[in-house]
Parts: C-alpha cells; structure tokens; sequence
C-alpha cells in the first residue's frame, strides 16, 4: 500500500470521462426508454383486456425474474441466431455490443418501472377518472390528461431510486466489452498496475453520484408529501 500513487489518475481523466459519459448516456437512454414502455405495460396490465393482461404480466415477470447479465448474453448471443433463422441469412447479423446494451436494458427496465407505474395510476382516486370520464374525456385523454401526470408526480421519488440502480447496473456491459466508466478504470488498472488507485476512484465517483441522488430523492419525497 505505500507504493499508491493517486496523480496517476490525473493523466488518464480524458479516458475516464469518456467511459463515465457513456456510463452517464445508457444511463438516460435505459431510464427514458424504460418509463416509456413500462407506461405502455402498465396500461396493459391494468387493461380489461386478458390476453394482453396476460401477455404484459408474462413479460414483466420473466424480466424480473432473470439475472440482468443473462439477459445481456441472450441478447448478444441468441439474438442473432434467432434472425438468421428467422430470415433466412446465410450468417448471423452483427448486432452489436453497444446497440445490444441499449436495447437490453431499456427491455429489462421497462419491467421494473411497468410496476413503478402501475402502482402510481392505482393511487389515483378512481374518483378523477369518473369525473374525467364525466367531462366526455375518452380512456385516453383521461389517461393522459388526469391520471398520468399525478401518477407520475406521486412515483419521481420511485422512480429517480430505480434510476439509481440501473446507473450502477450499467457497469455490467463489461461483459460486452463496452468500455463504460468501469471498463475504462479497469483497463487502465490492468495496464498501469494501478488497481487500488483506479478502483477506489470509480469508487468515489459512484458514491458521489449516488449520495447526490439519493439526497435528492429524500427532498422530492417530502415536496410530494407537502403537496399532498
């Protein structure tokens, strides 16, 4: 340990950065995604209609019952397979390690946030939806127009916490040979022989990330409960 020598990150930050922006980008990407189509399986599985109650509650309970970095390996793996099976190709079409990742995680987190948001529009008096259903609003513009946006103002906290979590899920796309934040730390700690120095910095950006958000989850949980 006396040998540790902490100005060696400093030359390496150009690299860094650019792995912690990419980590910082699939971050965004997955969280935007995800809400996106974990409202649409939301509204599906909270639909009178039973196949596609059915349909959403299977997908939603298999994502969230599989390891995330199986999900990634079938993805990278099998997918290919599958469509050249499919169409016909002589070979397998490259899917890609960075469009594979994208892909995968906005998949797996659209099922934890479809829960997210199931639980925010059950919070909704069903009272507002008759009342909206009264003003002649259709199923969809009460959906978007009244229930939504309560629900969504009810879950930011849940919501931002679940960001949290696949912000540090991301460093699982090391499988991949992706060069994340992680990746990036872990490529110059194994070229330099700077394990301690690298690991413990990507240490303390997390933390520091994370305790921000945290902190900012803790201030929009008491905004919601004063506007309540």
């Amino acid at each position: 340990m006396g040998d540790l020598d902490f100005s060696a990150i400093v030359g390496t930050l150009p690299y860094l950065m650019k792995g912690l922006a990419y980590t910082v980008q699939l971050t965004v990407v997955a969280c935007l995604g995800g809400i996106f189509f974990g409202t649409l399986l939301a509204l599906a599985r909270l639909s009178s209609i039973k196949p596609l109650r059915l349909l959403a509650a299977g997908y939603v309970n298999l994502m969230r019952s599989i390891p995330l970095i199986l999900v990634l390996f079938w993805f990278y793996f099998l997918v290919p397979v599958v469509l050249q099976a499919v169409m016909g190709y002589e070979r397998p079409p490259q899917v890609g390690p960075d469009r594979s990742a994208y892909i995968t995680f906005i998949m797996f987190e659209a099922a934890f946030f479809c829960e997210i948001m199931r639980a925010g529009i059950q919070s909704i008096p069903k009272g507002q939806v008759g009342a909206a259903y009264a003003l002649g609003l259709t199923y969809g513009q009460s959906m978007r127009l009244v229930v939504l946006p309560q629900a969504f103002r009810n879950m930011l906290p849940v919501l931002l916490t679940q960001t949290i979590i696949l912000f540090q899920d991301t460093s699982l796309v090391y499988v991949l040979s992706v060069t994340d934040f992680l990746g990036a730390a872990s490529k110059i700690a194994q070229r330099d022989s700077r394990l301690v120095e690298m690991y413990s910095f990507v240490a303390v950006v997390y933390l520091a990330i994370c305790f921000s958000l945290s902190m900012l989850v803790k201030y929009l949980q008491r905004k919601t409960k004063i506007i309540r």
